[in-house]
């Protein structure tokens, strides 16, 4: 869950009270400045309570900067989170479209990012820009502390349990399963994925080849889940988003990591998550 509001919003405290009172999952905040972010992140008046992304009380509602008279009662928060329960695709697929750039500076940098990953399996080099700390604060990348480049979904600059061979020439890490599945319909290239099952080390092989998909073995699925504490997706998402070599291995994994929820996709689902998520990010 998150609060966006404005800076000094008198009613931020009374909403993150009752909140409390309702709830012991973690609640960020965050301030939002101008219109332009308002539209972005989806705040309808400060406060506005966004639940797996999403507002609650007001779908569709007009973006506005402007202080609201009142906050929703517990018995209404209560009744939000309960009903909340969207399947973790559509929650992934929320989270990953806000952290699209938007203005052609950021946009540019951000494909230049990634088309040196797909050339080489390794991030530009050259010093931190205005463009790129835009992108980290985005979540679209991530620096190091030493601003270099760590991340930039799909691609990982140090070694993961998701290795990609993209054309048959260049090697890359994925930070994890859906974006090496990613990869292939962002660059419009086939693809080989090889991964490992978390809960035994057992190989998974995904060949794409001119449009068509081969999982080895044929019965393995994906997992995609989050820590509940949020942040950016290469801390609380992509350790969990995993291939399994089956679908009772991945039950197993569901089972005994209880404080992470999300769900069992099939192969097709799978596939199709990845295409929403990076298919366009090279589109003109």
């Amino acid at each position: 869950m998150e609060v966006l509001h404005v800076a000094d919003c008198p009613n931020l405290l009374p909403l993150l009270e009752r909140l409390a009172q309702v709830t012991d999952l973690p609640i960020s905040t965050r301030t939002i400045e101008s219109p332009a972010d308002a539209e972005r992140f989806g705040m309808a008046g400060s406060p506005t309570l966004l639940v797996d992304g999403q507002n609650p009380f007001e779908a569709g509602a007009t973006p506005s900067l402007a202080c609201r008279l009142s906050v929703p009662s517990t018995k209404q928060l209560r009744e939000a989170i309960n009903a909340s329960g969207r399947p973790a695709t559509e929650i992934l697929s929320t989270w990953r479209r806000r952290a699209v750039p938007l203005d052609a500076v950021t946009r540019t940098a951000h494909r230049e990012v990634l088309r040196a990953f797909a050339a080489s399996g390794a991030p530009p080099v050259g010093g931190t820009t205005k463009a790129l700390e835009a992108l980290h604060e985005l979540d679209a990348i991530r620096l190091s502390p030493e601003g270099k480049i760590a991340v930039a979904y799909p691609f990982s600059a140090t070694p993961t349990r998701h290795r990609v061979r993209i054309a048959d020439q260049v090697d890359v890490y994925a930070m994890c399963a859906v974006d090496a599945l990613g990869i292939a319909p962002m660059l419009g290239q086939d693809t080989v994925i090889q991964s490992a099952d978390p809960t035994d080390g057992s190989g998974i092989t995904v060949v794409r080849r001119t449009g068509s998909t081969h999982w080895d073995p044929a019965g393995a699925v994906v997992f995609i889940g989050a820590d509940p504490g949020g942040g950016p997706s290469a801390d609380c998402c992509c350790d969990y988003l995993n291939f399994f070599a089956t679908r009772a291995a991945a039950e197993a994994w569901t089972a005994a990591h209880p404080q992470v929820p999300g769900q069992i996709i099939n192969q097709r689902e799978a596939e199709d998550l990845a295409v929403r998520l990076f298919g366009h990010l090279l589109e003109e």
